[in-house]
């Protein structure tokens, strides 16, 4: 038990790692996740998490693919999945009186597909219109754009792969690949809601007992700038991304004050400093991707093309100012940081997704340390990081 909250982790026998937050509340976020995702494929299955995440939903031993999103609906529940560098995960929220009804499509996906020829060829080519449409909307291209000159191949590849490297992933690959890796010890069940930790553990139990190994690939890091030009865009959208520290690191909470300060919200510098005094944008926003492997903050912009570079230095200039914080403006941040985490909680699948962070970090109890830990930032911590040692940039213009 956690202080402040009903919360209970327990690994099972069987590997399976399972995370409950009792609420009062008569509704049910529940997950089955897999501890494995982009970051672990090689060059030449890249994407296949993400192949797997669509196939599931294509039928199981149990469900037909028009059966897993009636029954969930139906009940007036919500369903999706998501992969991510570390985890694919699929997950569901309904009133908590359909628990178990929850608990078993989940389980279902991650333990029962089919993946049955034709209908894995016809997801295949919705997969390739997805590759698509990231690569033809700007704000998303760049935002991948900036992957690539941050690390080394392959985990700088995008998670949804390339149309090569989907087009290459054939059915033998696919089931190999899940066979390999779908078992008990490699995933996590999540649960909040209004549901007894007894009755968590008894669905818990019934995942099937397997045991796998999951090989890491290297992640490498890089610098480097690309500027791209495109035909029939009127703006120019750019970004900026710098190295920061990992999850496991002692000033991973400072790393989350200084994106607060950085580009959080409208109060934040970036947006008073490059849309409310210069108006030179419309959007301009940060965002930290933490892992216990990797960590970088990136900074997106959308304005002219004339205007790339002095954004660029007006983004980079204030980093660098943060040398000169005030601890005013750190309490300010950590009021804020504490305050938006607060909000998030009064969501079963965000306060959900969020332990599974922690989970994957080394453990689901610091997702309860949070607010402590925020308050432990020190000034000189957050000043620190304003050191850059290194940027990458990355800008798509009109043609």
């Amino acid at each position: 038990m956690v202080k402040g909250a009903e919360f209970s982790r327990k690994v099972l026998d069987n590997g399976l790692t399972v995370i409950h937050e009792r609420r009062k509340i008569p509704v049910v976020a529940t997950a089955s996740s897999v501890r494995y995702g982009a970051q672990y494929e090689s060059e030449d299955i890249k994407g296949i998490s993400h192949f797997i995440e669509h196939l599931v939903f294509k039928g199981t031993k149990k469900r037909r693919v028009d059966e897993i999103p009636r029954e969930v609906e139906s009940k007036g529940g919500i369903l999706n999945a998501f992969t991510g560098e570390e985890i694919t995960c699929f997950w569901n929220k309904m009133p908590s009186k359909h628990f178990e009804l929850s608990v078993d499509i989940g389980r279902d996906l991650v333990t029962n597909p089919l993946f049955q020829k034709t209908p894995l060829e016809r997801e295949r080519k919705v997969i390739l219109e997805e590759i698509k449409m990231y690569h033809d909307n700007p704000s998303t291209f760049v935002l991948e754009k900036i992957k690539e000159m941050l690390y080394e191949g392959p985990f700088n590849m995008s998670i949804a792969g390339t149309a090569k490297t989907v087009n290459g992933l054939s059915r033998k690959k696919v089931i190999d690949l899940y066979s390999d890796i779908y078992a008990s010890n490699n995933m996590i069940f999540s649960v909040v809601g209004d549901v007894s930790w007894d009755n968590v553990l008894n669905e818990a139990r019934k995942f099937s007992n397997s045991k796998r190994e999951i090989r890491n690939v290297d992640i490498v890091l890089r610098n480097g700038e690309e500027i791209h030009k495109r035909k029939g865009i009127d703006q120019a959208h750019e970004v900026i991304g710098f190295h920061m520290p990992k999850l496991n690191d002692k000033n991973r909470y400072a790393a989350e004050v200084f994106d607060g300060i950085l580009g959080g919200g409208m109060s934040s510098r970036l947006f008073q400093e490059v849309r409310e005094k210069r108006g030179l944008c419309y959007a301009v926003k940060s965002n930290l991707e933490q892992s216990k492997d990797y960590s970088y903050e990136i900074i997106y912009v959308g304005t002219t093309k004339d205007k790339i570079q002095e954004v660029k230095k007006i983004v980079l200039k204030e980093v660098k100012m943060l040398k000169d914080l005030k601890l005013s403006d750190l309490n300010e941040a950590k009021e804020r940081l504490i305050g938006l985490r607060e909000i998030s909680k009064e969501r079963s699948d965000s306060t959900m997704f969020d332990l599974l962070q922690e989970e994957l970090g080394g453990n689901a109890n610091k997702y309860y340390e949070y607010e402590e830990n925020i308050a432990k930032v020190k000034l000189k911590d957050v000043q620190e990081l304003s050191k850059l040692k290194g940027n990458s940039f990355v800008a798509l213009v009109p043609a």
